[in-house]
């Protein structure tokens, strides 16, 4: 199964909601694209990479310490350690994954508005974004979507067969995990910029960042602009 064509003027990226090496990625893009004015002209695509329908529900331990590696490179994309109670941890966050598909059925400019809002929740303000009061909470604070429209398609369904279509794609060799960055010209980046290995046993270790070039976003932007 091949991926969904990638329109001009937009760089279409596949992540998990939960996924550290996807927020670092996607900080980087929007910095880029404010710091070479193109705020408007490029826009990112949002696609589910849903690492939980892989691996199984979400573990605490490994986001916690690739947070904690990844905030050392990246301190500005913000990120802390869970601090509310173990219960509230969002294991799952396919419901955040439907919502930022049925914002896309709004336009490309406010999924990724609720993109960026539901990882800041999550990253910076440890909520639970598995809950369908605090997804739609966030939903309203980013001034960008309609909440009311958002609620009537999560509480229809109506947008869970496209994280599943995602899923599909995903599984197959076209994506090969989160972030993976797509330009209109055919280009594919995988985790763009970033060499990491792990110093012990994944979740129970920590990762070390071996490489860091974040000169890869302004030229993706650029070429996706063109």
């Amino acid at each position: 199964m091949q991926r969904p064509a990638v329109l001009a003027g937009t760089i279409q990226l596949w992540s998990d909601l939960l996924c550290p090496f996807a927020h670092v990625a996607i900080h980087r893009l929007v910095t880029a694209r404010r710091r070479l004015g193109l705020d408007g002209r490029v826009t990112l695509d949002h696609h589910t990479f849903p690492l939980e329908l892989f691996n199984g529900p979400h573990p605490r331990p490994g986001t916690d310490t690739e947070a904690v590696g990844l905030g050392q490179i990246e301190p500005a994309a913000g990120f802390r350690v869970w601090t509310q109670p173990d219960w509230l941890y969002p294991s799952t966050v396919l419901l955040a994954a439907e919502a930022v598909h049925a914002a896309k059925a709004q336009g490309l400019g406010a999924a990724e508005e609720l993109d960026r809002a539901l990882r800041a929740a999550f990253w910076v303000e440890s909520r639970s974004i598995a809950h369908r009061k605090v997804i739609l909470d966030v939903a309203g604070e980013t001034g960008a979507v309609d909440v009311t429209e958002l609620a009537a398609a999560l509480d229809s369904g109506w947008h869970r067969a496209d994280v599943m279509a995602d899923y599909a794609v995903a599984s197959t060799s076209a994506v090969n995990g989160s972030p993976h960055l797509f330009l209109p010209d055919g280009t594919g980046e995988h985790n763009p910029g970033l060499t990491v290995h792990w110093e012990g046993p994944w979740a129970s270790g920590y990762p070390i960042v071996d490489e860091d070039d974040s000169g890869w976003a302004e030229t993706l932007v650029e070429r996706a602009a063109a």
